[in-house]
């Protein structure tokens, strides 16, 4: 109980440093992964799960199979999401690949066609952080885009209300350069399903430039650059992340894009808010911060509480604290526990 008043005594003065005009309507709620907390990521499971638990938006990571098929997959080397491991007859698939400068090792979906991939079943990535998402493993199939799709326009008419999509290119300039772009599979798709404009609850992000300098040149969705507190653009060498959060580094984004999304440390230090809400917000771009997750070993040490027997630390004062910092969006691994705390910080 002491260790909860000093982290409630903690989060009040956090908040004391943060101005009242930064205090805002209350942000996006951006399933990340879909309710990958609960279930196994990038699932229809783990979709459907956040948009019951209310999240505006769910996000499908894409990338790639052989046949040219967008999937949702966090990474395309998927030894650690799924049981190819155990199939005898991909065993000879694995091999070792350099992705965006890091040499990786195990199964790629660029190597598999769809109907192969279709073969496999997905599996829990952090099994000893989550435990309990084990009993969910090898009973969903690895979703196309289109199933996504299809999945929020049904779950759009069982509920009455929009529910937006937040797809991710991953690695865009790799798959590109191995004749796999995602640039026009992804928009014909968004067409299709009556996605086009600016005003439809899409947001398209990418770590890297090129891809989204393209993209705006080819649609009217609104883009989002993420940036990380190091490194740089896989596809712009030389180019790092600060260089790219500077007043003039924002105004270049500016340009092609409709808001950055950074970590959640980059926008709340230890000792109170930072200053790059507000610098991105003279730029005239929204901020989607990520990624909120309850588990201590994913917060700051303000709102850990070692003493939880699930492992699990102050999330609703953390989200609170983010949200108080004038963010237009947040992705939440547990979009129903983040939506709980974002109604009782604006009602």
């Amino acid at each position: 109980m002491i260790g909860r008043g000093l982290a409630r005594i903690g989060l009040f003065l956090l908040m004391s440093l943060i101005p009242l005009q930064m205090v805002r309507a209350e942000p996006i709620l951006i399933a990340h992964r879909g309710a990958s907390g609960e279930r196994p990521e990038h699932t229809l499971a783990s979709y459907e799960r956040a948009i019951d638990q209310g999240a505006d938006y769910i996000e499908p990571d894409l990338v790639l199979t052989k046949d040219g098929v967008l999937v949702a997959r966090h990474e395309n080397e998927i030894g650690g999401t799924t049981d190819v491991a155990d199939h005898p007859e991909f065993a000879d698939r694995k091999t070792s690949k350099q992705i965006d400068g890091v040499e990786m090792v195990g199964w790629f979906t660029e190597d598999f066609t769809l109907a192969e991939l279709r073969t496999l079943r997905a599996r829990e990535r952090l099994p000893d952080l989550r435990p309990a998402n084990k009993r969910f493993n090898d009973l969903y199939l690895i979703p196309t885009f289109e199933e996504i799709l299809k999945l929020v326009r049904a779950k759009e008419a069982e509920t009455g209300r929009r529910i937006g999509i937040y797809p991710e290119t991953k690695h865009p300039s790799y798959f590109a350069k191995i004749g796999l772009p995602h640039q026009a599979a992804m928009l014909a798709l968004l067409s299709q399903y009556g996605y086009e404009n600016a005003d439809d609850p899409v947001f398209i992000q990418s770590f890297e430039v090129g891809n989204l300098k393209a993209l705006r040149a080819a649609t009217r969705l609104r883009l989002i650059q993420l940036v990380d507190a190091e490194g740089g653009p896989a596809d712009l060498p030389g180019t790092t992340y600060a260089d790219m959060l500077t007043v003039q580094g924002l105004g270049d984004i500016a340009a092609y894009a409709d808001g950055v999304g950074p970590s959640a440390a980059m926008i709340l230090a230890p000792e109170g808010p930072t200053a790059l809400v507000g610098r991105a917000h003279d730029a005239g771009l929204q901020v989607h911060v990520w990624t909120l997750r309850m588990e201590n070993s994913f917060l700051p040490a303000q709102f850990q509480r070692p003493d939880d027997p699930q492992g699990r630390g102050d999330f609703t004062g953390y989200v609170q604290a983010i949200a108080a910092t004038g963010v237009d969006g947040v992705f939440s691994d547990f979009p129903g526990q983040a939506r709980a705390a974002l109604s009782a910080t604006t009602h």
